[in-house]
Formats: structure tokens, C-alpha cells, sequence
């Protein structure tokens, strides 16, 4: 599948006369907690010609390829991209914290990952985070919940958890967002549903799991509290400027 997605990226530089500056995995692949019928969700950023971004005509800012069952693939314009990397765009600074790289141009990935501790703000993040958390954990409720469920409220109520705590912008991966927890019975819990997930599909269902929820209720609670001690000025756009200006062609 890796040398499938290569090849369809390469193609896609071929078709729409792009170049792709940077293409890697965002979903549970990436977090991971894969399911056995987990597809793989490819995002990328990619750049015009200089002579596009001259033109009086607006250009489409995405590339949006077909979705099939297993492979989801999409992109963003390079200044599309920027624009939402300034504003805090929670899934791009992700994206570029992922474990799972497809193509990229080292420079480039380089010079934008080191601007991210500047621009990235927290408050936003805690927004973003929280209301993820908030809605999967209303589908946590019942006799039956799908276990997916269970890690798209962990994941994002954790990430929310990590800026608390340590005022950064918290890395994608699941296994180091974990690291939070103190409890063993709760870390034994999630160890158990990882096995299960592994094995499962997209649907699988399972009981509630009452250590989970009533840690999920008091961290979703704490960080509700925590939002407005979180904050970070507006940075100057400049450097995003320099950048964009220095990577296209």
C-alpha cells in the first residue's frame, strides 16, 4: 500500500502540474489505533508554479481524489496551507507531527516545523480539542458503544490535557499523549482495548468501561476549567510570507 500511495501521489504532480511538497498518513494509522479495516487516510500540501500564483484567476486551493475502501487522499494549496498553519489549524500541526511520511521535501519541512511553537495557539487548540472530545463522548453513552469511539474522545481529551499542563503544542501520537496517565488501572484499561481494536472493525462494539468514562468525565471537566489560563498572542506573518515566497518555484 505505501508503494500504491507513492505511485498515486507521483501521479498526481503528473495531472495537475503541482509539486507536492509534503504528503503523509493523519488518521489512526498515524495516531495509533488502527483497526484491521482501518483505511489510510493520506494528506498533503503541495505548491503551483510561480507563474499560477501570479494570475489574476483565482485557483482551486485543494485536490480532492475519489475515496474508495481503502484509501482516502487529499491535499492543500501551499497557501492555503499557510493561511490555516497562521490561524492554528489544530489537523495541520498534526499532520505535520506524524510518525507516517509519504513524500517530503526536507527544507521546507524543516523551516515550517520549526516555526510551529511560535504560531501555534493554545487557546485555539483547547477549542478545537475539547469539542472533539465532547462530541465522541456523546456517543459513549448506552449498553453498547462502538470501541473507536472510546480513542476519539482519549486521543483529542488528552491532547487537550497535554497543553494544560505543559503550555506546548502536544504531539499526534497516542502513545506519547498517554503518558499523562498515572493510574494503572486506567493505563490497563486502554491497554486492553488497544488488543481489541486491533482486531476489530470500524463497527465493533463493546460495554461501556466505567474506569474510562469516569476518567474521560473529570478531564473533560479539569481542562473545561483550564481553557482561559491557556493563551498566546498573534506573531507576526512575516516568516510565513518568506517561506512561501522561498518554496515556490
Amino acid at each position: 500500500m505505501v508503494q500504491e500511495i507513492q505511485n498515486k501521489l507521483i501521479g498526481i504532480e503528473e495531472k495537475y502540474n503541482v509539486r507536492i511538497l509534503y504528503a503523509c498518513e493523519s488518521g489512526s494509522r498515524a495516531w495509533g489505533f488502527p483497526s484491521t479495516g482501518s483505511d489510510y487516510d493520506v494528506r498533503f500540501i503541495y505548491s503551483l508554479s510561480k507563474e499560477q500564483y501570479l494570475s489574476i484567476k483565482d485557483k482551486k486551493d485543494t485536490i480532492d481524489i475519489p475515496v474508495n475502501e481503502a484509501l482516502d487522499i487529499n491535499g492543500w494549496d501551499f497557501r492555503k496551507s499557510l493561511r490555516l498553519f497562521y490561524n492554528s489549524n489544530a489537523p495541520l500541526y498534526e499532520w505535520l507531527q506524524s510518525p507516517i511520511i509519504y513524500k517530503q521535501d526536507d527544507s521546507f519541512l524543516i523551516a515550517l516545523k520549526a516555526l510551529m511553537p511560535e504560531y501555534f495557539s493554545l487557546r485555539k487548540g483547547m477549542h478545537h480539542y475539547l469539542s472533539m472530545a465532547k462530541n465522541a463522548w456523546t456517543e459513549l453513552h448506552g449498553d453498547e458503544v462502538r470501541i473507536k469511539k472510546y480513542f476519539y474522545c482519549l486521543h483529542p481529551l488528552l491532547a487537550a490535557r497535554w497543553i494544560v499542563d505543559k503550555q506546548e503544542l502536544p504531539p499526534m501520537e497516542f502513545a506519547l499523549l498517554r503518558t499523562q496517565i498515572k493510574d494503572e488501572s486506567r493505563q490497563k484499561a486502554i491497554d486492553e482495548l488497544l488488543t481489541i481494536k486491533t482486531q476489530a472493525t470500524e463497527k465493533t462494539t463493546i460495554q461501556p468501561i466505567p474506569v474510562l468514562s469516569t476518567f474521560i468525565e473529570e478531564q473533560m471537566e479539569f481542562c473545561k476549567q483550564q481553557v482561559s489560563s491557556t493563551n498566546k498572542e498573534n506573531v507576526d506573518i512575516e516568516p510565513l510570507n518568506i517561506l512561501f515566497r522561498n518554496f515556490i518555484s
